[in-house]
């Protein structure tokens, strides 16, 4: 186990907000070798910061880690973390990308956030930390563009 980690094998609540939660992070078991690690979160939800109502939609976040990878409890205590904030779709997904960039210092990392309709439109948002580096093999991220999403 990582030095520092907290919520890992410990019991721990979700945070009241993304700003409180904590993302830790643990040594890369393979530093030097490039691969990719997928994170999917298929029931992400948060709330519409005008209506109050629930918002939701899938995260696939893949990153190709450096020195650090990111934990996958504290990752989930964070995203759960959205569920009673507001913020538009934009914000929620960049959000998630700008906190692990901030913990792992990964080599590149993209997001993609597939939310459901909103006002009878989806509104779907990719980012990525620039062109991914050369080798590094992408695979689809597997959510289809909406048609009810099945």
């Amino acid at each position: 186990m990582s030095e520092g980690l907290t919520q890992l094998g410990q019991a721990a609540s979700i945070p009241t907000s993304p700003d409180q939660a904590r993302l830790e992070r643990a040594p890369n078991p393979h530093p030097g070798t490039l691969y990719l690690a997928r994170f999917t979160a298929p029931e992400f939800t948060s709330i519409c910061p005008v209506t109050g109502q629930p918002d939701f939609g899938v995260l696939v976040l893949d990153y190709a880690p450096q020195d650090w990878i990111a934990e996958s409890k504290s990752l989930k205590l964070f995203l759960q973390s959205f569920r009673n904030h507001g913020a538009f779709h934009e914000d929620c997904t960049l959000h998630v990308a700008k906190r692990v960039i901030e913990a792992i210092s990964p080599t590149w990392l993209r997001i993609g956030g597939y939310w459901n309709p909103r006002g009878g439109m989806p509104i779907d948002v990719f980012w990525q930390t620039g062109a991914p580096p050369e080798g590094l093999w992408l695979p689809d991220q597997g959510v289809a563009t909406y048609r009810s999403r099945g």
